[in-house]
């Protein structure tokens, strides 16, 4: 093996390691733009007792982000809840997809497919 594969190899798998959960953030833009999906799914944490309850209330706080992670970039809030990140924190994506309704956020994408799920 020449030495730029087993400094790529390293890195890759310093990545694995370093990410906890198989991601690595990387600097191309993505569902949720330069923003690393690890931070935009951060930023929702306050959604955590709504993602995993459907009959928990649903913190202003929570409905805060949502929106404007609706209004910004919409496919970041599905590429959040699908991440395998959002499935270790506990998260049901089925009981999280309906917080914009639950939320009664106007202008929310209903309808859209986000993975196997429909936004309500």
């Amino acid at each position: 093996m020449n030495y730029s594969v087993r400094a790529w190899v390293v890195a890759m798998v310093v990545c694995l390691v370093a990410s906890n959960v198989l991601i690595c953030d990387v600097n191309a833009a993505g569902e949720c733009g330069k923003t690393p999906i690890r931070s935009a799914a951060a930023s929702l944490s306050p959604c955590l007792s709504a993602a995993g309850n459907a009959r928990a209330a649903v913190p202003p706080s929570c409905c805060s982000k949502v929106g404007s992670l609706i209004k910004t970039a919409p496919k970041c809030l599905c590429a959040v809840l699908l991440s395998p990140l959002a499935k270790q924190a506990g998260i049901k994506p089925g009981i999280a997809i309906t917080i914009p309704k639950r939320c009664n956020i106007r202008n929310r994408p209903a309808g859209k497919k986000c993975g196997r799920y429909t936004l309500p």
